[in-house]
């Protein structure tokens, strides 16, 4: 359900995680509720005592990107000791901490760890400074990193059965890739990998089944990661009242038979929910995606008459069934437009009593009524209105003016859907590879100053968002909000992330158009252009050297290296150079010297027309 911005508080299947770290943290009370009994107790605090270690591994290796696995390894024992002691004496002073405070503290005082990764700076500030530091210090960007490890099936199944620590370098190698995704799905990744390995590792085919274990589980790593730094990324870039936005579009989207005053209740636990999973707080996420379910469960009557059966299941069997049902039936008694934002007499008055609870309230009556459009969509019409308002009321007649909002909405609906339109048009004309490579070029023109896997990664993310939406009944709402996704990812979690002036005013300046900002785009002219040697370098680089992944990602890589020699040449230029360079790389790549196809004697590459096609880029610059 993560295509469509629904409540992506699904992976609470580690709910237990919280038992344990309450047993370490008197100031935590640990709330009592029907789904908790005995034996639920009993079997989250078994896994948790199981699990301690990895707890502490996604904590550190999250917080500290760069840390070898022994030293992470080394704050395991530590917490694991730190475990122990507060287990049989829960009165000893440390045990009273907060225990995200308590990893914080341990990595600080690692001699010599703060000093060789970076951070000493986030070590010197305390409390809520400190934990913003360790958050804004995190990178998304992971090019630093080396590449993740990879074995042979049956390497890897002998390190899986003869080696203890197999599964926590796993943990680590991906928690330290994924710094923004929540705990409890790192936690579930685990759990499904070593699912995976288990069965994998007795089967004769084991490559094939790892294969085919691994998509699903990759699959959901990346739309967790997706979602939750989107979200994040909301929080820290913008007011809190954009991210309440999101989660009333969503939720009234889903739960139309939801009244305005409880759905202003629930809200505010989803805020607070939002604010420590942003922040890094793993106890407190945990604790407030329970508390957001408990009250929906309270309150399944004035919400949805499908959760019933759902809120019956046990933690965390609960959260998933919520979010993976249906959405709600629209009420039949729900007119097809809400009359009293148009058509009332005092439509001012009432935006002037209360702005933010009046627009907060627009949001939710046009979401429910128009549930085929995009979470974006949403945003941007109350947006409209907003601005609408804004002049019509200081006009001499105003209800004159705002009669015709309705004309305003669709307007702006139209063009966010003529936008998809052509996306999926584009989709259906051109082959995976061929559309690929015009989102390549696309944010290569637009984002130059992005790596080669980022730009790879983007245009990967386009094309699957039009080949999973493309032919779905809610078409436009399903690729506007996949591709709002992807303009996150590009736009990045922290705050700080800078690109170019162009790109960075469409990431901070009004989420609810931040579509239409980057299809209005430009090319980033400021960028510094490499040589044309850079070029020749980056094919021969690709050609003449091994390398593990496919042709087709050195083509692409082919591609971002020539739109950033080349920005300005014609499509048509771009394409026959780019047939010919590749073309001549794949045949250097099948002979026995290649380097001598980058000489200008060699026929594959002639230097006519290298010199051709330089003099024209270079008369365009």
């Amino acid at each position: 359900m993560w295509l469509l911005f629904y409540l992506n508080m699904k992976h609470l299947n580690f709910i237990g995680f919280i038992l344990f770290l309450f047993s370490l943290t008197g100031s935590l009370a640990l709330p009592t509720k029907l789904q908790d009994t005995d034996d639920h107790f009993n079997a989250t605090q078994k896994f948790i005592n199981e699990n301690t270690a990895y707890l502490t591994i996604i904590a550190v290796a999250q917080y500290v990107q760069e840390a070898s696995f022994e030293e992470v390894d080394t704050l395991v024992k530590v917490m694991m000791d730190y475990k122990n002691r507060c287990l049989a004496d829960k009165t000893l002073p440390e045990c009273s901490k907060i225990a995200n405070e308590d990893i914080l503290d341990m990595i600080c005082a690692t001699e010599g760890l703060p000093q060789r990764h970076n951070f000493s700076h986030c070590c010197s500030k305390a409390d809520v400074a400190r934990r913003l530091c360790f958050l804004y210090n995190k990178k998304a960007n992971i090019g630093f990193l080396p590449p993740f490890p990879t074995l042979d099936p049956e390497e890897k199944c002998q390190a899986y059965k003869n080696n203890e620590s197999f599964l926590n370098l796993y943990m680590y190698e991906v928690a330290r890739r994924n710094p923004f995704v929540f705990a409890p799905v790192l936690l579930t990744v685990a759990a499904r990998f070593e699912e995976a390995a288990t069965t994998c590792c007795e089967q004769q085919e084991k490559a094939t089944c790892f294969q085919a274990k691994a998509a699903p589980i990759t699959q959901y790593l990346k739309a967790s990661s997706s979602y939750q730094g989107n979200i994040c990324g909301v929080l820290m870039k913008f007011e809190p009242k954009v991210l309440n936005s999101i989660n009333i579009a969503t939720f009234s989207k889903k739960f139309p038979k939801i009244g305005f005053t409880d759905l202003t209740s629930l809200l505010e636990d989803v805020s607070s929910m939002y604010d420590v999973c942003c922040e890094g707080d793993v106890v407190q996420c945990i604790r407030s995606q329970s508390q957001v379910m408990n009250h929906i469960c309270s309150k399944q009557d004035f919400i949805s008459s499908k959760i019933k059966e759902c809120c019956e299941k046990k933690i965390p069997d609960r959260e998933d069934c919520i979010i993976n049902i249906n959405k709600e039936d629209k009420p039949e008694d729900l007119s097809l437009r809400a009359a009293k934002f148009t058509d009332s007499e005092n439509v001012c008055q009432e935006r002037d009593a209360n702005p933010d609870g009046f627009f907060a309230e627009f949001t939710h009556e046009y979401s429910r009524r128009n549930r085929e459009l995009s979470i974006a969509e949403f945003l941007r019409v109350t947006k409209v209105y907003k601005d609408l308002l804004e002049d019509c009321c200081n006009k001499e007649s105003p209800p004159d003016c705002y009669h015709h909002a309705e004309d305003k909405f669709n307007e702006t609906t139209e063009k966010s859907f003529a936008m998809v339109r052509q996306e999926c048009q584009r989709f259906q004309a051109l082959e995976k590879d061929t559309l690929q490579l015009h989102y390549l070029v696309k944010f290569t023109k637009a984002a130059p100053q992005l790596s080669v896997e980022e730009l790879v990664s983007l245009s990967e993310e386009m094309v699957e968002a039009l080949a999973s939406c493309c032919t779905l009944s809610e078409e436009f709402a399903c690729v506007d909000d996949l591709a709002h996704l992807a303009l996150g990812e590009l736009c990045g979690v922290n705050e700080n992330r800078t690109i170019n002036t162009a790109v960075d005013h469409c990431c901070r300046t009004d989420f609810a158009f931040r579509r239409p900002c980057f299809e209005d785009l430009e090319d980033d002219t400021s960028y510094a252009l490499p040589s044309v040697s850079a070029l020749i370098s980056a094919l021969r680089a690709d050609w003449c050297q091994a390398h593990s992944e496919d042709l087709q990602d050195k083509k692409y890589r082919f591609m971002v290296n020539l739109v950033k020699w080349m920005p300005e040449i014609t499509s048509e230029e771009r394409l026959c150079l780019f047939t010919k360079f590749t073309a001549a790389g794949e045949e250097c790549s099948r002979v026995q010297d290649p380097e001598a196809c980058f000489r200008p004697e060699y026929s594959g590459i002639k230097d006519s027309n290298i010199g051709d096609e330089s003099k024209v880029a270079n008369k365009k610059r």
